[in-house]
């Protein structure tokens, strides 16, 4: 597919491939073994796994995405794609596109996709059309099935069930190809979180790093799933689009490791861009009273968990989480305009402030 190894395809590039040679098979012959997929971007050749003829109107294609540098849960699987050539009606396409085993249906508000229909996003739809509509013969219709058979176990490692989307995965892509999970297509996924809570009129939303920071709010507060939104490492840009669609008042609950960061001014928390715990620490605990000797100790831990069990030795550790807590929320203020509830906890939930409302 593509030599470059911090590049992929989408699984919209791969659907519409399959969906390609599937349409070839039956209109040429079933001999296919690659196919040139026209994307947003460029044009690229696909790997045809096995493209069968099921009749003289109807044939199936299977594909794969190849490994690429990305933690993709959708490598590897088989993509199908079955294409049936039907008697024109008046329809206004002459493409029909719907799901099959392993994609996933949308049953709540927010998302590209309407309550009820199978979760093919609008990028893969218009590329499968953009593709197919040439080539078909004036009096038919080409009614496209994807499917992904190992879809419904797999979607249990994403995001779809929070958002609604059931027994299966989604059929993404804006641009027909796959970059880094750093890329704006991870903050696209994870955004969407807030336009379901949005759509769905939730309130007392709770936003937390990622999965054991959900983990312990659900255990901590009166919340349920649909409350929660995870941030990833993109604080800042969580926050700046919940202000845009008009939240602007929120819980920010998670461990003191992460959100300690945000005190200092860093809205990106992954370690590789910046790190500043150990300073940020010193500078609240210093001014807190702690003495130059802890002050020192502090400085040489390693974790945010053995800092505060130096701070409880010293009977400091709730003031300084307060200071700490106070601070994350100033940042925050004069960045953007948002009133927020900060919690910070250990590993274990213990809450580390008291400066909040539960």
């Amino acid at each position: 597919m593509t030599n470059d190894n911090y590049i992929g395809v989408t699984t919209g590039t791969v659907a519409t491939a399959c969906s390609l040679a599937a349409l070839d098979a039956i209109i040429e012959s079933p001999d296919i073994a690659c196919v040139k997929v026209e994307t947003p971007k460029k044009t690229l050749d696909i790997i045809i796994d096995e493209c069968r003829l099921l009749s003289s109107f109807k044939a199936q294609a299977i594909a794969h995405k190849n490994p690429y540098n990305d933690p993709d849960v959708t490598v590897n699987l088989d993509i199908i794609a079955t294409v049936e050539l039907l008697d024109k009606s008046d329809e206004d396409s002459n493409v029909i596109i719907t799901g099959g085993e392993g994609v996933g249906k949308v049953t709540k508000p927010g998302l590209q996709v309407p309550i009820g229909d199978y979760a093919i996003n609008p990028g893969p739809r218009r590329m499968i059309v953009k593709n197919l509509k040439d080539k078909i013969p004036d009096d038919k219709i080409a009614k496209v099935t994807i499917s992904i058979p190992e879809g419904k176990e797999i979607a249990r490692k994403t995001m779809n069930p929070k958002l609604g989307i059931v027994d299966g995965i989604s059929v993404l892509g804006t641009t027909g190809i796959a970059r880094s999970i750093s890329s704006e297509a991870y903050k696209n996924s994870i955004v969407t979180q807030i336009d379901v809570a949005v759509a769905s009129n939730i309130d007392n939303l709770v936003f937390v790093p990622g999965n054991i920071g959900e983990k312990l709010a659900l255990k901590n507060l009166n919340v349920t799933k649909e409350q929660i939104i995870q941030t990833g490492n993109y604080v800042g840009f969580m926050f700046e689009e919940a202000e845009k669609r008009g939240i602007t008042k929120f819980t920010f609950f998670g461990h003191m490791g992460k959100l300690i960061k945000v005190a200092g001014g860093i809205f990106n928390t992954k370690h590789a861009v910046a790190d500043g715990r150990r300073e940020i620490m010193v500078a609240h605990a210093a001014i807190c009273g702690v003495d130059k000797n802890n002050l020192q100790k502090l400085y040489d831990s390693k974790t945010t968990d053995d800092m505060m069990n130096i701070l409880n030795d010293v009977g400091l550790s709730c003031e300084v989480s307060n200071s700490i807590a106070s601070a994350i929320r100033e940042r925050c203020m004069q960045r953007f305009d948002l009133d927020l509830n900060v919690i910070l906890v250990d590993m274990e939930g213990n809450y580390l402030n008291n400066n909040f409302t539960k």
